[in-house]
């Protein structure tokens, strides 16, 4: 920047004078001028990333949202059936409670109890996955 003032302080050395006062508020006035445009070129372009960022950026291809799902679909088959059973009605169908209870026969009680020591052991098993 200092280097691009004395370039243009050298080119334009016939219209100032040496030793003037007005030198000095010339050459902050042309370097305030060039902090303010390479701070507008920053802004304006985005930053530039080379070929290695690209390589290394990852891809939505979908393996770990399926390697997931399996080791989810793996902890859900640990589960006792009438765990699995309630699960699958209230997260996976999206029923409520009170709909869950009277479609499996048993009181909203049961299906939140069910529902509790069934997520107490698919957290267990997921944490024994290495899932959290």
């Amino acid at each position: 920047m200092f280097q691009e003032a004395a370039i243009r302080a050298w080119q334009h050395a016939a219209q100032l004078e040496p030793g003037a006062e007005a030198l000095r508020p010339w050459l902050f006035a042309v370097v305030r001028n060039l902090v303010v445009d390479g701070h507008r070129v920053r802004r304006s372009r985005p930053p530039e990333v080379d070929d290695e960022s690209l390589r290394r950026m990852p891809v939505p291809d979908g393996v770990e949202h399926t390697l997931t799902t399996r080791v989810v679909v793996d902890a859900m088959r640990d589960l006792a059936p009438f765990q699995r059973e309630v699960l699958l009605h209230l997260y996976h169908m999206g029923r409520s409670v009170s709909r869950t209870a009277r479609v499996l026969g048993v009181p909203p009680g049961t299906v939140k109890s069910r529902t509790h020591y069934a997520m107490r052991a698919l957290r267990a098993g997921l944490s024994s996955r290495g899932l959290r």
